[in-house]
């Protein structure tokens, strides 16, 4: 075949794929519709939407503020081999909270749906507590939410039984506390308290979750932990020491997910790192790029199953794992 025919052969065949191109994507005619409007198969049609996309003939544009939060969502569950993201919107550092609260309690909406959850795990902080305010009710008399981990005696709003009792009166479900502080003096007080009956039991409930919803605090003033939870005797500054990052659930992390070598890490009553690993559905809402260092960790421990972010703390993770913009 001459360069001219050959010229015209694939002028030809380009043509014929924009025109399947444009009736499928922008007239929004079925395959079946374009094959019969085009006197072709079903499967030309496909190969042609297949040809199209190889050949970079196709460009898509969203016209909405969540369209980079679409393509962020994709690359956090490519760079960090997780199930789920969901970014919320760019905005001021004051309402990062309230915007990823806003986006989990948007996804538990849905989420708590589903009949199978039947034994649902809550954490603490503000972002779990903005989850809750944003959330429409729901009717899931058939489901329990508990509390996997010991509470603050300071911090009300925000403590894991008002967040706990919050949920359940929203879904019309029924609640259970962990009923032990988060930190005991000791080891061997640790110990001596999870052995109680009472505690033995709910302790064995928690493990069994089907799902549970945690956040993350970094070691700065503005961590729930850091201003209400840790214990007096306990520094901010031997822990960093330690090489602490931030905490999940009270453990304190380093930056690759491991519990820091110190004695703290052996004091938390509630549910344990090990257990955490075999609940089915982790969800970790954390936003801020001060949190950055913790959600890292978290993610690289193999934690988490579901990353409740927003926009800018997804763009510093990736552009610091491989994934930054392109």
């Amino acid at each position: 075949m001459s360069r001219s025919l050959r010229s015209l052969h694939n002028d030809e065949e380009e043509r014929f794929l924009v025109r399947v191109a444009w009736a499928c994507y922008i007239e929004g005619l079925t395959q079946a519709a374009a094959a019969e409007r085009f006197g072709v198969t079903r499967l030309r049609v496909n190969k042609a939407l297949g040809d199209v996309r190889r050949r970079g003939l196709l460009r898509v544009s969203i016209n909405s503020a969540h369209a980079p939060c679409a393509e962020l969502e994709t690359r956090l569950r490519g760079t960090y081999g997780i199930q789920e993201a969901h970014v919320a919107p760019t905005g001021d550092a004051e309402t990062v909270q309230l915007r990823v609260g806003t986006a989990l309690g948007n996804f538990l909406g849905r989420y708590l749906l589903n009949p199978e959850i039947q034994l649902f795990g809550m954490s603490w902080g503000n972002t779990l507590n903005y989850a809750t305010r944003s959330m429409e009710p729901l009717g899931r008399p058939d489901l329990e939410i508990v509390t996997v981990m010991g509470g603050l005696s300071q911090g009300s709003d925000v403590n894991s039984f008002e967040i706990t009792k919050s949920l359940a009166e929203l879904c019309k479900a029924q609640h259970s506390y962990l009923t032990a502080p988060l930190y005991a003096d000791s080891k061997r007080s640790r110990k001596t308290i999870c052995e109680l009956e009472v505690f033995r039991e709910m302790i064995s409930k928690i493990k069994s979750v089907d799902a549970l919803a945690m956040a993350a605090g970094d070691l700065s003033s503005r961590a729930l932990l850091i201003r209400y939870g840790l214990p007096k005797e306990v520094t901010v500054d031997e822990l960093r020491r330690r090489g602490a990052v931030g905490d999940v659930l009270g453990y304190i992390l380093d930056q690759d997910g491991q519990p820091i070598d110190h004695p703290i890490n052996e004091r938390i009553i509630g549910i344990e790192l090990s257990d955490l690993m075999q609940v089915p559905n982790v969800i970790l809402a954390a936003g801020g790029t001060h949190k950055v260092p913790i959600i890292r960790a978290a993610l690289k421990a193999g934690l988490v199953r579901v990353l409740v972010t927003d926009e800018e703390t997804a763009r510093e993770m990736l552009s610091l794992d491989g994934g930054g913009s392109r």
